[in-house]
């Protein structure tokens, strides 16, 4: 089985049992974000957590041996068009240049890791509506000569 395939059953599990991503992640012991991302085929779990996830949704071995797959990772073209991801796309192509002057400024010649690398999403309550509060926290990456 593909990841995408596991990736709907997982989702459709999910929505059948009434679980949340973070009810999942607590029974699993793992970071929110990595564990939906992992459970959407874009990390590899091990046999330990792919057998729990699929234990805690209903699914059977088939499902675990596909979450073990180390993915190819990456977005469907498609997937970009929705709303709440193009949304991201935007907001980096206005505030990228920026980031990256204010990285330079800090940190010197380098990058942000994408791979030593940890997101969260959190609700902020605000009287105009309540705030999305994305944090990525990467390692910083110095360009060595």
């Amino acid at each position: 089985m593909d990841k995408a395939e596991a990736a709907r059953l997982v989702v459709a599990a999910r929505t059948r049992r009434g679980l949340t991503w973070a009810g999942i992640a607590e029974a699993l012991g793992t970071p929110l974000v990595w564990t939906t991302a992992a459970l959407l085929g874009q990390h590899p779990m091990s046999s330990e957590q792919a057998g729990a996830a699929c234990a805690l949704l209903g699914l059977d071995e088939t499902v675990a041996e596909s979450l073990q797959q180390q993915p190819s990772r990456g977005t469907d073209p498609a997937l970009m068009a929705d709303p709440t991801i193009y949304r991201f796309t935007e907001a980096l192509s206005v505030y990228g240049p920026a980031i990256k002057e204010l990285i330079h400024e800090e940190f010197g010649d380098g990058i942000m890791s994408a791979i030593n690398f940890r997101v969260d999403v959190e609700r902020r309550p605000d009287p105009d509506g309540d705030r999305v509060v994305v944090t990525f926290d990467g390692k910083f990456l110095d360009y060595r000569w």
